[in-house]
C-alpha cells in the first residue's frame, strides 16, 4: 500500500507541479479539469447512479465548465457566484452535521446529485481563478489545507480525546481541529513576514487579508480552517452513506479524487470569497 501511494503521488507531482508552474494558467486549469471530471463521475456514483450514467455525468460537468470557460473566461470577477457558494456551504454545513449520516439518504437524490456537481464545479473554478492571479495566491491556499491537514493529524495522535464528530468520522478529535488553527496561524505569520521581508506584499491570501486588517486575516485562515474541516467531514458522512471507504480506487493507494479534494471543495470559492468581500 505504502508503495502504491508513493507512486501514484510521485506521478500526480511529475504532471501537476509542471503545470501548475507554466506560464500560460490555462495549462493549470485544463489538467486539473480531468482531475474534476473524475470527482463527478465518483459523486454520481456516491448518490446511487450507475457505472454508465455516472461517467456521462462526469462528463457532462467537465463540458459545461469547458463551455464556461469559453464563454466567460477565468479573469471575469464573480462576486455574486461565491458569496451564494459561501451560503450554500454554511447552510449545507448547519443541516447535515446536525442531522448527520441518517440525515442524508432522505434527501431527494437528484437535489444531492445536482447540488454536489455544481459545487465540485465551483470548487475548480475557484482554484482556476485564484491560478490566473498567482501562483504563489493558489499555494497559499492550498497550503493552508494541507497544514492544517497534517497539524491536525500529529495533533489529534499526540493528544486527541475528545472526538469531534465520532458518528462521521471516529479517527479526528478536537485537539487536531485546535492544533490545525493554530499551524495555519502560524502559517499566515510566517508568510506575511516573508512576503514583507522579500518584497512580495499581498502576494498570497495571507498577505492579501493582513493589508486589508491583521484581525481579519487570523479570523478569516481560522474560518478557511473550520471549513476544511467541514469538508472533509461532509465527504466522510456521504461515503458512510453509500456504504464505502473510498469515493473510489481512481488514484491507487489514495483512494478517489474526492478522497483527496474533500478539504478543498468548500475552502476554494470560501477563500474567493472572502478576497473579494476584504480586498488589500
Amino acid at each position: 500500500m505504502l508503495k502504491q501511494r508513493v507512486v501514484t503521488a510521485v506521478l500526480m507531482l511529475a504532471v501537476l507541479l509542471p503545470a501548475l508552474f507554466h506560464p500560460q494558467p490555462g495549462v493549470f486549469a485544463g489538467v486539473t479539469l480531468l482531475l474534476i471530471v473524475g470527482g463527478g463521475w465518483e459523486w454520481a456514483r456516491l448518490n446511487g447512479v450507475a457505472e454508465g450514467p455516472a461517467r456521462a455525468l462526469g462528463a457532462l460537468l467537465g463540458l459545461v465548465l469547458v463551455l464556461l470557460w469559453w464563454a466567460v473566461g477565468l479573469q471575469h470577477p464573480m462576486p455574486a457566484v461565491w458569496l451564494l457558494a459561501g451560503l450554500v456551504w454554511l447552510a449545507a454545513t448547519i443541516w447535515l452535521l446536525r442531522r448527520g449520516v441518517p440525515g442524508w439518504a432522505p434527501i431527494a437524490k437528484p437535489v444531492r446529485l445536482w447540488l454536489g456537481l455544481v459545487l465540485i464545479g465551483l470548487a475548480w473554478w475557484a482554484m482556476a481563478q485564484a491560478r490566473q492571479q498567482g501562483v504563489v495566491l493558489l499555494l497559499s491556499i492550498l497550503l493552508l489545507v494541507w497544514v492544517a491537514d497534517v497539524a491536525a493529524y500529529f495533533g489529534g495522535k499526540a493528544f486527541g480525546r475528545r472526538k469531534l464528530a465520532p458518528h462521521i468520522s471516529p479517527g479526528k478529535s478536537w485537539a487536531g481541529v485546535y492544533s490545525g488553527f493554530l499551524a495555519v496561524a502560524l502559517l499566515a505569520l510566517v508568510a506575511v513576514w516573508a512576503e514583507r521581508h522579500w518584497g512580495y506584499q499581498g502576494a498570497s491570501l495571507y498577505g492579501q487579508l493582513w493589508a486589508f486588517h491583521p484581525v481579519m486575516a487570523l479570523l478569516g485562515v481560522a474560518f478557511l480552517t473550520a471549513m476544511s474541516v467541514v469538508g472533509d467531514l461532509l465527504e466522510s458522512l456521504v461515503k458512510r452513506s453509500a456504504g464505502v471507504k473510498d469515493s473510489s480506487s481512481l488514484l491507487p493507494g489514495h483512494g478517489g479524487v474526492l478522497d483527496r479534494v474533500d478539504a478543498l471543495l468548500p475552502v476554494l470559492p470560501l477563500a474567493m470569497l472572502l478576497l473579494t468581500l476584504f480586498p488589500a
